[in-house]
């Protein structure tokens, strides 16, 4: 990573000592350090010139630090900033994260984190185009900072027009310049990890690892080992030191899926390694400094969950910092064709067949779904619709359509073709990933059904009902591995 670009810096504490320290740091590294006891000097400082950051202690003889960072941004101007807080005060770190602070240190400062936070705002400060270099001049003449190009590419992943999607991509622009935590909340299915991606690759710790966890996912009895990380001989079995997820995402984002499943034991810890930005490996002696943007994300009312004592109300307001919400596909119906273009494209490419056109009909009828489980489900049907279909164009018939068709009573039993019934064991208890359980039951139907046909594709088809095309379709997309013996492939030609 290319060492920062010289900056000029105001620095703001009250207490000498703490002001000569940070400056020496700074000016070691190469930056023009001016320096004020309060915020009388700072505004005199401010207004004679433009800094590139402002570092700022909260509590100031004459008042509060967030009180500049309010007077920054009413100017419009490009300061980032970042805010020095008493130690273990949640309150006022998410105070200034939300009044637009760009990260926050907590007392007494590690300098070596005072060094990354100032590198890294820096490097943010670098994604803004020329316009935003402030002069008295030019001050007012704004415009937003374009994402950098792995940024636009995730930007264009994210399908849709409609207003709630246009007010999603430009948050994501928004939230990905500073360190502030971010709250993506949405029903599932709404793609929230893909929004967090976005957030990831918007920023300046694009380059960086993204590490995604489902925190409902994890046992209960490895999840400190799996976020902190463990040291060889913590306990039996642990054979070598081994990372965990914090150490994992150094210098990059951490995304916390399904936050709302995490245990309250857990909950604790996780508060303490984000208010002080340290974990401590299981049979570790000392603690490593955490230098991940966090990212979380839920599909349950988490402020429920506070009320009924099942999630602390502390980590939820620090989690809570910047709250983006995953509208619902039945709030963005104007987005469905091209939704469904573009899930189609992409299953087609990664299945290896061409891609089908929708009929109107077909587009008609999707329109006319519910779609609870929105953009997974929509997907879900795509899938489904592609295996059954035979022709180049999707029709209503091909995603399984049973209501009302002219006298299906009339067709005589012997004109269909039997169907092969194949027992499938009934799961002892719901299972948490829906479609991951109903593709292992299909894979495991399809590998009886090959093993008896001597794998043989055309034959396994016509044992389920199936045409060759499906059949192939559904082996590639379930991951089937087939012998590779000529003897057992199929005459393509029918």
């Amino acid at each position: 990573m290319s060492a920062p670009p010289r900056a000029s810096i105001l620095v703001v504490d009250d207490e000498p000592d703490l002001r000569t320290l940070y400056e020496l740091t700074l000016l070691r590294e190469g930056h023009e350090v001016v320096s004020a006891p309060d915020l009388a000097q700072a505004r005199e400082w401010l207004a004679q010139q433009r800094f590139d950051m402002l570092i700022t202690d909260m509590r100031l003889p004459d008042g509060l630090g967030l009180e500049l960072l309010r007077e920054l941004n009413a100017q419009e101007r490009r300061e980032k900033c970042i805010v020095i807080t008493a130690y273990g005060s949640a309150e006022n770190a998410v105070e200034a994260l939300k009044t637009g602070a760009f990260d926050y240190l907590t007392k007494p400062v590690d300098l070596k984190q005072l060094r990354a936070a100032v590198q890294a705002a820096l490097q943010s400060q670098r994604l803004l185009p020329a316009a935003r270099r402030d002069t008295p001049a030019n001050a007012t003449a704004r415009m937003s900072a374009p994402p950098p190009p792995g940024g636009v590419q995730s930007l264009a992943r994210i399908v849709g027009s409609s207003p709630c999607m246009v007010q999603v991509k430009s948050l994501i622009e928004k939230v990905a310049t500073s360190m502030a935590p971010v709250l993506i909340l949405g029903e599932s299915g709404t793609g929230k990890e893909l929004v967090a991606r976005a957030v990831h690759e918007c920023s300046h710790r694009a380059k960086g690892p993204f590490v995604a966890v489902n925190c409902g996912a994890i046992p209960e009895n490895l999840i400190e080992s799996e976020f902190f990380g463990s040291r060889k001989g913590a306990y039996t079995g642990a054979t070598q030191d081994r990372e965990g997820y914090f150490q994992a995402a150094k210098g990059g984002t951490l995304f916390l899926d399904e936050i709302g499943d995490l245990p309250l034991a857990m909950q604790a810890k996780l508060l303490r390694v984000i208010q002080e930005r340290r974990v401590r490996p299981i049979g570790g002696v000392q603690e490593e400094t955490v230098d991940a943007r966090l990212v979380s994300a839920t599909h349950r009312d988490l402020a429920a969950l506070v009320h009924k004592g099942e999630f602390r109300q502390d980590l939820f307001y620090r989690l809570n910092v910047i709250e983006l919400r995953t509208p619902a596909l039945r709030d963005r119906r104007a987005d469905l064709p091209e939704l469904a273009h573009a899930l189609l494209q992409r299953i087609c490419n990664e299945s290896g067949v061409p891609v089908p056109t929708l009929s109107p009909g077909a587009l008609s009828w999707i329109q006319s779904r519910d779609l609870p489980g929105n953009v997974r489900e929509l997907e879900n049907l795509l899938q489904r619709a592609l295996a059954l279909s035979s022709g180049n164009t999707l029709e209503p018939s091909d995603f399984g359509d049973t209501e009302p068709q002219a006298e299906p009573h009339t067709e005589h039993p012997a004109t269909r073709p039997a169907p092969t019934t194949t027992a499938v064991e009934t799961p002892t208890e719901t299972p948490r990933d829906l479609q991951t359980y109903l593709d292992e039951q299909e894979r495991q139907v399809l590998l009886k059904a090959l093993k008896e046909a001597g794998f043989n594709r055309t034959a396994a088809a016509a044992r389920l009902g199936l045409n060759l095309r499906q059949m192939r379709y559904r082996i590639q997309r379930l991951g089937i591995a087939m012998p590779s013996d000529t003897g057992h492939e199929d005459n393509d030609a029918n």
